[in-house]
């Protein structure tokens, strides 16, 4: 009897310790799947920053320098490159967990998608002899990308966060993303000036006086960059969003005004900007710009630049560089 109880215990002892492995390795197994899950959301929306919207943007700002055809056929493309991130979406091995931000992701997606496509249709429109009336539809589908961007960053982006946390991975983050760079895309007006340059064209002479812009700072999170020589150590990731400081240091509204940042890191360079719509004189505007995909651990110099106004004529503080090592 002895040996019969004893024979018995060790089978119950035995019996939990596999429960526990078990359930230990599909604990494990949950977890990696929502880290994989956020990963690939990761990499789809910084693909679609990459490699949609910025060389869709690139090609409308520089349309009116291009066979109107030959800019048609790019944002054709550039539509193809959308459905296709939209596709590989769709195909995402996804956790029961992540079911709401998947459906949120697949909206932001398909806005997307949908967007570029009513784009590509008006630019011939655009660039012909109904410039107006296009760019007053090509503004409203803007509103497709800006729609995009607040459902992920409200909803996807929220979602896979909360969900990773209560699965036990604290340390996995999802990527930000921006498609629409800036709200004057939300302008009729601006985007006739950006993709034809109709408005640029019949602009007055500045009136004259005293224009300008100044670069008062430049901080990522609550890192203030130091300029050149000091080397910045910045936490943060990968994407760093660049908070600039830019003051109106002229007599005069401006409007339009572009700041551009740069960063170079291991042989390759990173590039982003933001344009504000008005500063007004004496004010100081702070602009959030991110940059995807800077290398962590590597030797980085940051370029920040504000692009002159019209008038202006001494823009000697309107640019600054700084060294900088971005870590996780």
């Amino acid at each position: 009897m002895v040996r019969r109880r004893v024979a018995a215990g060790v089978g119950v002892v035995l019996l939990i310790v596999i429960v526990l492995i078990v359930n230990g390795c599909l604990k494990s197994q949950k977890t990696q799947a929502l880290k994989d899950y956020a990963r690939n959301v990761s990499r789809i929306v910084t693909e679609s920053d990459q490699q949609v919207s910025q060389p869709l943007f690139a090609a409308l700002s520089g349309a009116s320098s291009k066979p109107a055809l030959n800019v048609e056929t790019q944002v054709n493309q550039l539509h193809l490159e959308a459905e296709k991130q939209t596709t590989q979406a769709k195909g995402l091995s996804v956790p029961g967990e992540m079911d709401s931000a998947q459906r949120d992701l697949l909206l932001a997606l398909d806005l997307r998608t949908e967007g570029v496509e009513k784009v590509a249709n008006l630019l011939r429109t655009a660039l012909g002899g109904q410039a107006k009336q296009a760019s007053t539809a090509i503004a409203g589908d803007m509103e497709n990308f800006l729609a995009s961007d607040v459902i992920y960053s409200q909803r996807v982006a929220p979602l896979i966060e909360q969900t990773l946390k209560a699965g036990g991975a604290e340390g996995q983050t999802v990527a930000s993303t921006h498609f629409l760079p800036n709200i004057g895309w939300l302008e009729p007006s601006t985007v006739q000036s950006r993709i034809t340059g109709q408005a640029a064209a019949s602009s007055s002479t500045p009136v004259t006086g005293n224009h300008g812009s100044a670069l008062k700072g430049v901080s990522v999170g609550a890192n203030t960059l130091a300029p050149e020589p000091t080397l910045n150590h910045v936490s943060g990731g990968s994407n760093p969003t660049f908070t600039v400081q830019v003051e109106n240091s002229g007599e005069f509204p401006e409007t339009n005004v572009k700041v551009n940042v740069t960063v170079t890191a291991a042989g390759k360079q990173y590039a982003a900007s933001h344009t504000i719509e008005k500063t007004e004189p004496g004010k100081t505007v702070n602009v959030d710009i991110p940059v995807t995909g800077v290398p962590l651990s590597a030797a980085s110099k940051i370029e920040v630049k504000i692009e002159a106004v019209p008038g202006e004529n001494d823009t000697e503080n309107n640019k600054s560089t700084y060294l900088a090592i971005f870590g996780s």
